[in-house]
């Protein structure tokens, strides 16, 4: 166990480097300590996504390495102008981190969901995205997020551990938790940890099945997606996103780019939004839990039978 949080780590990067400043659009659940600690290195635009983004590039632009903080849903899609032409065709290093992403936004209705985020701004050329399982691979990234010379999106998560995790974090490296002859579920962020259930819950039903934690998707693994789809009977994408612009689609364009083919699934939000609801709930509403995600890959295994 560590007694490290995302706001001590952080804490740490920016005393190290005084290039570090940290802004929030009035969403300082995370960095609560912050502003007594970096004083005029901590900045609150008030609830103006807009405003913070394009001050960030002023910043970055004068030498800076901004890092800021907003609801994932209104820093991506009410910004999105900003963090494209202010952020984006720069190349800019200012660091989004998107709280309450996907499913993390529960009880909150379709106006606080960010299931398109990933879709919106890996269209950003340039952009990296990180989507952390837990809170320990959350640290683990965030140092090697703040150095990098590139914009990065993060969608925040910093529940507790989901797996065991015994790979380093780097871009555009997947993590392989297990491997499997049968299935391979593909997946990241906080669903990480329901896939890993379901791993187990296949292997009481004799199901062999490899699970990946593509925990950077842009740039993508896409060795590790080629070899799924070339080692497995099936693959299937498990993700708090919509179907387009996601893992999904993502996937789909790595095998048609080496011009490969396999059998796959997608369990994903499908052209809706989800039923707000408690954390669980959600998840059993939508089979996005352990034993919903199982049952979905013994119905597509037993479908080519």
């Amino acid at each position: 166990m560590t007694s490290k949080t995302y706001e001590s780590v952080l804490l740490e990067l920016a005393l190290e480097d005084p290039r570090v400043v940290v802004m929030t659009a009035e969403n300082r659940a995370a960095i609560r300590g912050l502003p007594a600690k970096l004083g005029p290195r901590f900045i609150d635009v008030g609830i103006a996504e807009q405003t913070m983004v394009g001050a960030a590039a002023g910043l970055a632009l004068r030498g800076r390495v901004p890092v800021v903080h907003a609801l994932a849903t209104f820093l991506v899609l009410r910004a999105f102008e900003f963090i494209r032409t202010d952020v984006g065709i720069p190349g800019l290093p200012v660091k989004l981190v998107g709280g309450v992403p996907g499913v993390l936004s529960d009880g909150n209705g379709p106006t606080h969901q960010a299931i398109e985020d990933i879709g919106v701004l890996r269209g950003i050329p340039g952009m990296q995205i990180v989507c952390p399982a837990d809170e320990v691979e959350l640290l683990a990234m965030l140092p090697e997020v703040v150095r990098s010379p590139r914009p990065v999106y993060v969608r925040y998560n910093a529940a507790p551990a989901a797996v065991e995790h015994s790979e380093a974090f780097a871009f555009g490296k997947a993590e392989v938790l297990s491997q499997g002859r049968d299935v391979t579920l593909l997946t990241y962020g906080y669903l990480v940890r329901e896939v890993w259930k379901a791993r187990a819950l296949l292997a009481d039903k004799g199901i062999s099945a490899r699970v990946v934690n593509l925990r950077s998707l842009a740039p993508i693994d896409e060795a590790a997606l080629l070899a799924a789809a070339a080692e497995t009977e099936l693959v299937v994408a498990v993700e708090d996103h919509f179907a387009i612009g996601g893992l999904a689609s993502i996937f789909a364009e790595v095998l048609l780019r080496h011009g490969k083919t396999c059998r796959f699934a997608s369990f994903a939000f499908d052209g809706r939004w989800f039923r707000p609801a408690l954390l669980p709930d959600v998840l059993a509403h939508e089979r996005l839990d352990a034993a919903g995600i199982a049952a979905r890959v013994i119905e597509r295994l037993e479908a080519r039978k």
